[in-house]
């Protein structure tokens, strides 16, 4: 009868964080799009570009890092490249290896875009906590990562 019990409320509380979830990203991808010409996914590869070493990854590390599959991954890096805002790179110790690496013109549009998605993310936060259903799940998330 527990395990049960702690089943059903663990649905519960992922249920709660996927919608959360949903809510924020939907936010965010909307006000990167409409202020800067991105998505999410291409702010997200040029935020993981922007502090990686050498301000380049192998593109397996970028799909993982931006939660993209190898071949979504290659699309993505192929949108930057027409933007201007990253190229690939052949590994020279293995030809097989191929990197991402950002530009100044992805580095300009990664800044420009930065204050946007931290400020759309908080208000995005600040709105859920208005709601008594996704208040304290808002509120563990925030002390968790304090």
């Amino acid at each position: 009868m527990a395990a049960s019990l702690s089943a059903s409320s663990d649905q519960v509380v992922w249920s709660r964080l996927l919608v959360l979830h949903s809510r924020v990203e939907r936010e965010l991808a909307q006000a990167l799009q409409r202020r800067h010409g991105i998505g999410l996914s291409e702010y997200r590869a040029l935020e993981s570009l922007s502090h990686a070493e050498d301000s380049e990854l192998r593109m397996q590390d970028l799909a993982d890092r931006v939660g993209l599959g190898q071949s979504s991954v290659t699309r993505l890096v192929a949108r930057l490249e027409v933007a201007g805002f990253a190229y690939k790179d052949l590994c020279p110790s293995d030809k097989r290896g191929v990197y991402a690496v950002i530009t100044a013109e992805g580095r300009e549009r990664h800044a420009a875009a930065r204050a946007t998605y931290a400020d759309v993310l908080s208000s995005a936060l600040n709105a859920l906590t208005a709601d008594p259903e996704y208040a304290s799940t808002v509120q563990s998330l925030r002390a968790a990562g304090a």
